[in-house]
């Protein structure tokens, strides 16, 4: 058993200071004080002086196996080791595939991922790439999402980039209709995960299939929606036809900013709320591993980045620090969002009951001091205390 006591608890709705309860993976108790009930046991407390608790970060768009390629062999960016997550706060990651699809596929995928939860996260997977059709594990979508755990949506599919299969209408909205039966077979979300590059189409081959299909908007999680301002705006007016937009996050929004045009999260999100779009209609993610390439006016390549799950902080730090957007909205991104879309219904809260899935966070810089994932503490005062398999050398 854990205690933390007398923490200010952001479950992500603000509910006062709190001492907290944790055993066996899941939160028993959450109240103003706890006394008692528990002797004979052994607990572990914990202080909440200064600090503020929040549920573990959800990272639903994530290059577990890293990605890249599409400046040859050599930009091809590396696996995420456990540390990489746990130190941003990330206690539930999803991993998908990008451009590379051959070089990298689902198997290794659906590995890499229960190689990470074995190791103490959370993790889910996306199945197929940018390019239609999805590549399958076995013979349909459908058929993946009944007998695959990890297999919780489809994605990324590219639309609207040079880098895409440039899918027709009819191709698109199969994949869309399998995700979206498959997931309501199995119990999962469906959820169709769409990489949105910077092209004139933009959303239109989401919005085509919203008027001219049954499909919901809701079965759609565009990503990258800050990419561009006329990007932006373009998914400004999906988020208020009902449908949930994702923002990609940046270690150093500045220099996206100045260089690419980008919409920081702070911003985009303060553009959201005077918009009155819905507190439920918004994600972010980190992109995390995947390439950061550059490009010139004619699409050849020039360079390249590499995400990480610690963009996630800088964006909720910069919304609230720099926007004065109150914590417990711009956390939703990170954690009740992602967790209802994606149907996790024990993750991104602090409830009786959920997944003991927690970071301390320090109150006035909101710097990490401790995550906790599935009831065990990663990180502790900002020392790492599990690491992944093969991070330290013995």
């Amino acid at each position: 058993m854990k205690i933390i006591r007398q923490i200010e608890v952001f479950a992500p709705d603000y509910l006062g200071k709190m001492d907290v309860l944790i055993a066996g993976g899941k939160i028993l108790a959450v109240e103003e004080q706890l006394e008692g009930g528990y002797e004979g046991v052994e607990v572990e407390e914990l202080s909440g002086e200064g600090k503020v608790l929040t549920p573990g970060f959800i990272d639903c768009h994530f290059h577990i196996l890293g990605g890249g390629g599409e400046g040859g062999y050599q930009n091809r960016t590396p696996e995420v080791t456990l540390s990489q997550l746990t130190t941003a706060g990330v206690t539930t990651v999803v991993g998908c595939l990008g451009t590379d699809g051959e070089g990298r596929d689902m198997t290794a995928l659906i590995s890499k991922a229960k190689g990470l939860e074995a190791e103490g996260i959370s993790t889910y997977v996306y199945e197929g790439s940018y390019r239609l059709p999805v590549k399958t594990v076995t013979d349909s979508i459908i058929k993946d999402f009944l007998t695959i755990d990890k297999i919780i949506g489809i994605g990324e599919i590219a639309v609207s980039d040079h880098r895409s299969s440039q899918p027709s209408f009819e191709e698109f909205a199969r994949a869309a209709a399998d995700a979206r039966v498959g997931g309501m077979l199995s119990g999962k979300a469906g959820i169709i995960n769409v990489h949105l590059g910077g092209g004139k189409r933009k959303l239109e081959l989401l919005t085509r299939i919203v008027e001219e299909t049954e499909i919901p908007i809701t079965q759609f999680l565009p990503t990258h929606a800050n990419r561009t301002p006329e990007l932006f705006e373009a998914c400004v007016a999906f988020a208020k036809r009902g449908g949930t937009i994702d923002f990609t996050a940046s270690e150093d929004p500045d220099f996206w900013e100045k260089t690419d045009g980008e919409v920081r999260f702070s911003k985009a999100l303060k553009r959201l709320i005077e918009e009155d779009v819905s507190l439920d209609n918004f994600t972010m993610t980190s992109d995390g591993q995947g390439s950061l390439p550059y490009f010139d006016e004619n699409n050849h390549f020039l360079g390249l980045g590499v995400g990480s799950a610690k963009a996630l902080l800088v964006g909720i730090k910069e919304a609230v620090q720099k926007e004065n957007i109150p914590l417990e909205i711009a956390l939703r991104a990170i954690t009740s969002n992602p967790a209802r879309i994606l149907k996790l219904d024990k993750k991104g809260k602090i409830e009786i009951g959920a997944d003991a899935d927690l970071c301390i966070l320090d109150k006035e810089t909101l710097d990490i001091d401790t995550v906790i994932a599935k009831g065990e503490i990663m990180v502790q005062e900002k020392e790492v205390k599990v690491w992944g398999t093969f991070e330290k050398s013995f």
